[in-house]
């Protein structure tokens, strides 16, 4: 296979930027087209990236593209990521790959039919603070995590978002729009889930935007927006996850895990920095040696001081993996793993029981220095 995969971007809004930014970072890639329903979305950003602007047809006949990235809003992940697949193209999807997880066994079925591969986001887990967390983890460092917490709490996506409509229908909601981030990392540190159980509710049933252009529009809210779940890990550990956009502030740190020879503290799974902390039986809480990750560097400046921002490491290992012939570690399983934990939360939330996993996963591979180095130009 060729050392370098061309690339097709469908959908060319928000998060569009972020990938025709940093793709160039990495090895493997060369964005060459892209395509949404507004032409002019398309033509903006072929023109200001240098890229080929084509309507949809057009990009997944293209033969010089060989994987897709879906960009579309995610009631249209599902069928964008399948015609993409039937025009015997890769795909890789921004979170969640799909609504249900009967739409994800039918994009694994046609994959397996057209011998392709489907990746999907979110790739923050590959991030070195989370690397970081892993090593810690793997060497045993505070024993078998046995239990911890996660929250994720906000007052919601009308504030900022240009368009935030569709975060508060089905398919939006924080558990599948921030929770991905927090179940790619937990699967990548403590492996696969054995079942769940949830409360959920929402405090209103309509939202006002306050951002713009929309603001003073009326949206209604259609999803849970609170959400407190339990989680069984196959490993034994049980975990609490809060996803609301019903809080205005609160204290909770973002994830905190805890062994039977210590605890530790993880930083916010959607970006790729942050400090590590963990304490020992002695109870004395410090931050860990910083191991100089690659994608743990800040690179680029933020409202909150300078992040490390590596989004598209994802896609550039898996271009790197059908090269190379590995497994990808955003991979169609563990997305489709995470998207039967998430659809669980929620049907419990619905039928007040526990919820089984229909599906399992094994841990991606672990991202060291050198691994991580490997994927950068």
């Amino acid at each position: 296979m060729a050392k370098e995969l061309g690339v097709g971007i469908i959908g060319c809004g928000n998060i569009s930027t972020t990938y025709f930014s940093l793709a160039p970072l990495f090895k493997g890639l060369k964005i060459l087209a892209c395509a949404d329903l507004n032409r002019n979305a398309a033509e903006l950003k072929a023109e200001e990236y240098g890229v080929k602007a084509q309507s949809i047809p057009e990009l997944l006949a293209n033969s010089e593209i060989d994987v897709i990235v879906n960009l579309t809003i995610p009631a249209a992940h599902f069928s964008v990521s399948k015609a993409i697949l039937e025009a015997g193209k890769h795909v890789y999807s921004e979170k969640p790959l799909v609504l249900t997880l009967e739409e994800g066994e039918e994009l694994r079925k046609v994959a397996a039919e057209k011998k392709l591969s489907v990746g999907c986001a979110p790739d923050t887990f590959l991030g070195g603070s989370h690397q970081l967390a892993r090593k810690y983890i793997d060497e045993g460092r505070v024993g078998r995590i046995t239990s911890g917490t996660c929250h994720v709490m906000s007052p919601g996506m009308e504030m900022w978002h240009p368009n935030p409509g569709f975060f508060f229908v089905a398919g939006g909601g924080p558990i599948l729009d921030l929770g991905p981030y927090y179940i790619a990392n937990l699967i990548n540190l403590l492996g696969p889930v054995k079942r769940v159980a949830a409360l959920t509710s929402m405090a209103n049933t309509t939202r006002t935007i306050t951002s713009q252009p929309l603001a003073g529009q009326t949206i209604p809210v259609e999803t849970p927006t609170n959400i407190h779940a339990l989680l069984e890990f196959v490993s034994g550990a049980t975990i609490t996850l809060s996803a609301s956009w019903d809080v205005w502030s609160h204290r909770h740190a973002n994830m905190e895990l805890y062994g039977t020879g210590g605890s530790l503290y993880v930083p916010d799974p959607n970006f790729f920095g942050g400090v590590v902390e963990a304490s020992g039986q002695n109870k004395d809480i410090e931050p860990l040696e910083d191991w100089e990750h690659p994608f743990g560097k800040a690179n680029q400046e933020s409202p909150q001081g300078p992040r490390a921002n590596y989004r598209t490491a994802g896609l550039a290992d898996m271009a790197m993996a059908l090269i190379e012939g590995r497994d990808a570690r955003c991979s169609l399983e563990r997305a489709l793993h995470g998207i039967d934990v998430m659809t669980s939360i929620l049907k419990s939330g619905e039928e007040g029981r526990f919820i089984d996993m229909t599906t399992t996963c094994t841990q991606p591979a672990a991202l060291g220095i050198e691994e991580a180095q490997k994927l950068l130009r």
